[in-house]
Formats: C-alpha cells, sequence, structure tokens
C-alpha cells in the first residue's frame, strides 16, 4: 500500500517566500530582548536571505544557458 503525498500548489514564488521568511524572522526578532531566542530569530532571517541569494545565482540566465 503506497502512501499518497499531499500536494500544493504554490501561488507565491520561492525566493519570495523566502523573503517573507526572512522579514517574519527578523520583525519577531526586534521585539524580542538579546538572547538566544533573539539570536536564534536572527539566524533564521540570514539563512532565509542566503538561500534566496543562491537561488537567485543558480536561476542566472548564464548558468541556464550553460545547461543546455
Amino acid at each position: 500500500m503506497s502512501v499518497k503525498r499531499i500536494r500544493r500548489k504554490q501561488v507565491i514564488s520561492f525566493a519570495e517566500r523566502l523573503q517573507q521568511a526572512a522579514a517574519a524572522a527578523r520583525d519577531a526578532a526586534e521585539l524580542l530582548p538579546a538572547g538566544q531566542e533573539r539570536d536564534l530569530l536572527l539566524r533564521k532571517a540570514l539563512q532565509a536571505e542566503t538561500a534566496a541569494h543562491i537561488n537567485q545565482l543558480l536561476s542566472a540566465p548564464i548558468l541556464q544557458a550553460a545547461d543546455r
């Protein structure tokens, strides 16, 4: 018996979702005093921004032409 996956149609692009996640983490971190929880949120924001940048680099036209 196979398990059926639940699939969702994404309305917002991957890059935009990453930017939203980064902004939400930064906004939440601003409300907290200095400490471990705030640092974790800031790290999460940085990771999302880095992922967005990597995604942008990988989808650059020069790389798309090299794949063909």
